[in-house]
């Protein structure tokens, strides 16, 4: 399948992950390197940048992602363009995905190169995660064509990537953003213009809360880290956080936030209206077929008997997963003494 090329505007750690992460999927990839810089200078980049990434193909190659010799072919997929090349690298392009530094200028500047160069039907993602589409629509002359599309480092590791659209963004540019990602194997999802999108919200609350917990001395650093890899992490790689809600069911979430707040007098443990409303009306998740999700249609036992396999089969992955003890495992005992 032939697929068109995309530019990454910005050859930072994250244009260099999406980079990767595109020419893996078949894509020729430019790299436009936004900064004015001496010949020199771009050389140095130049170098830096495909090293970068060659090492990281070969990382991924060498724990058997896939065969090495491949390696090298995907490589050269990807090309590196000075500043003042901007017409060629944006040169039919199907997708740009911004990924110049966090800053208003930074942003406004490369959004005014998109306009000057872009194609006709080209996608203009940005890979912000700390300005809204909202708001970075206002600085482009595309704002149907313009979305947020935020990958998760590392870029080419990462399945999820959230997608935010303006409230000008065209569908068509959506679903066509969404099959380019699609066919790289990514997942992405869809979120409106909020601050945090949806992963940077929740591990935001995540993270401070288990600095907190070293922080107040409940646990040492090592085991608030082991509790999240074999506990949290484990569990909810799984079962997303709303559908272990409604497998253990709404009501145990009711009641240990009631409990969590009266026994640390802090609100940030207070359940929000939701979960309340979904508690007074009786849709606490499987047990009553209406939760976050609706079981009513569904083959509980088939439903729970995937979802535990998928559960043990990441136990096993972990290598956590023991065998029962048999008889033949327990030591013998002596006769007792006559």
């Amino acid at each position: 399948m032939s697929r068109r090329p995309v530019l990454c505007l910005g050859a930072g750690r994250m244009g260099r992950g999406i980079a990767h992460a595109m020419a893996h999927g078949g894509h020729d990839v430019r790299l436009l390197d936004m900064k004015p810089r001496d010949p020199a200078d771009f050389r140095r980049l130049h170098d830096e940048a495909l090293d970068e990434i060659a090492s990281s193909l070969a990382m991924v190659a060498d724990l058997g992602g896939f065969d090495p010799a491949l390696v090298g072919g995907i490589l050269d997929r990807i090309s590196i363009h000075p500043a003042d090349q901007a017409e060629a690298a944006f040169a039919g392009a199907e997708a740009i995905f911004e990924a110049v530094p966090e800053t208003r200028d930074a942003k406004a500047a490369a959004f005014a190169l998109t306009d000057r160069h872009a194609g006709g039907d080209a996608i203009l993602a940005s890979t912000t995660s700390t300005m809204l589409t909202t708001e970075l629509a206002g600085l482009t002359a595309l704002p149907g064509r313009t979305l947020n599309a935020h990958w998760l480092n590392p870029a080419f590791l990462v399945p999820l990537v959230e997608i935010s659209p303006n409230d000008q963004t065209d569908p068509g540019t959506l679903t066509r953003l969404e099959r380019i990602l699609e066919q790289l194997g990514k997942v992405p999802v869809r979120c409106k213009a909020s601050p945090g999108y949806i992963v940077p919200r929740i591990q935001a609350l995540a993270m401070n809360e288990a600095a907190r917990l070293v922080e107040e001395g409940v646990a040492s650093a090592e085991d608030v880290d082991r509790a999240v890899k074999y506990g949290f992490g484990l569990r909810f790689g799984v079962l997303g956080l709303l559908e272990f809600i409604d497998w253990g069911g709404g009501d145990i979430l009711y009641h240990a936030s009631r409990y969590m707040t009266q026994a640390t007098g802090d609100q940030r443990f207070a359940a929000p209206a939701i979960v309340n409303d979904k508690m007074e009306k009786g849709q606490i998740g499987l047990r009553t077929g209406q939760g976050f999700f609706d079981y009513s249609d569904r083959d509980i036992d088939a439903y729970r008997r995937e979802r535990l396999g998928a559960f043990l089969a990441a136990v096993r992955n972990a290598g956590l997963w023991n065998q029962p003890v048999t008889s033949a495992d327990e030591p013998r005992r002596s006769p007792p003494e006559q």
